[in-house]
């Protein structure tokens, strides 16, 4: 690592921590301790406010309400982080408006030979859902839904939630304790924990017409919640041993509930474990086509024999 790049990993590192010593800047970068010390003073040169505490077991910590030095990337990080725009442009992701401003003020702080490079990669490279006839580096055309963004604004502070949304024609509200807000196939969920009903459910995201705290005086508390959930919690029926080449397949994609663990240190083999609903048809075929795009590189060691049945059916198809 060069020493520019090297000097501002370290602000960084020291930016996120209320203290560090200078054996813990050694062991994390790899450095002597001379080198270490050296690049402490410039740091502080720099203009950082660091305090230095002495004794045994002393260290430095950043001077709290002080304002501290720009933050400066390497070319290699201004090209991560701009393809990383790239990548996610069409993806339906909140915060918009605050991602293209941000765009816009890392260009506008570019020499022209930076830009340039940005301008030729953005001609280059094509992801999902980029138009190659219009590839312009600020087009983040994706809009998400108009609640999402408010969602996270909540959750960021509580996650009891009463949630509202429109079914079959008819307007809900559910009490939910939030677990989880993720994104599958192009589209947002939560997973939260019913109040009401006291199970895990699924919502859709876009059926969401409102969403606000939840009464605190009719709360359950989250060790309750967690307990409840232990105990509901459903047996593996579908077990899977993944060799080298469907745990890449499985990085790609995975539903939400299917989790692997590895098997050795080099993480070349796994073991899946999941429930599927047999009784449900939806389910069961998705759980089919999923284990079909994993490919042949799996051992089957538990399923139930509907799937088998699903599997077979669909492999014959393909035969055909």
């Amino acid at each position: 690592m060069k020493k520019v790049e090297r000097i501002n990993t370290i602000m960084r590192y020291i930016n996120n921590r209320a203290q560090f010593t200078i054996s813990e800047i050694m062991q994390e970068f790899d450095i002597s301790r001379s080198t270490a010390v050296r690049d402490i003073k410039e740091i502080e040169t720099m203009g950082m406010p660091l305090v230095a505490e002495v004794g045994r077991d002393g260290g430095y910590y950043v001077m709290s309400n002080s304002v501290l030095p720009n933050v400066q990337f390497t070319d290699t990080e201004i090209k991560a982080l701009f393809i990383a725009f790239m990548a996610t442009r069409n993806q339906q992701l909140p915060y918009l408006k605050s991602r293209q401003s941000l765009a816009e003020k890392l260009l506008g702080l570019l020499s022209e030979n930076q830009q340039d490079d940005l301008v030729l990669l953005n001609q280059i490279l094509l992801f999902e859902g980029t138009n190659p006839n219009n590839p312009d580096l600020l087009d983040l055309s994706d809009l998400p839904h108009p609640i999402l963004e408010k969602l996270i604004r909540i959750l960021l502070i509580d996650s009891y939630l009463l949630i509202t949304l429109k079914e079959e024609r008819e307007i809900k509200s559910f009490p939910i304790f939030l677990l989880h807000l993720y994104r599958e196939k192009s589209l947002w969920f939560i997973e939260g924990f019913d109040l009401n009903e006291e199970k895990r459910r699924i919502f859709p995201v876009d059926n969401l017409t409102n969403v606000e705290p939840y009464p605190t005086k009719n709360r359950v508390s989250k060790k309750k919640i967690l307990e409840k959930l232990k105990n509901q919690q459903e047996v593996f029926n579908v077990v899977i041993e993944l060799g080298p080449k469907a745990i890449t397949q499985f990085k790609k994609y995975h539903p939400l509930k299917a989790a692997i663990s590895y098997t050795n240190p080099y993480q070349t083999t796994a073991i899946l474990k999941t429930f599927i609903h047999v009784n449900n048809s939806e389910e069961l075929t998705e759980l089919t086509n999923w284990l079909l795009f994993l490919g042949k590189d799996i051992k089957v060691m538990e399923v139930p024999e509907e799937v088998l049945e699903e599997w077979r059916e669909r492999v014959c198809l393909f035969d055909i």
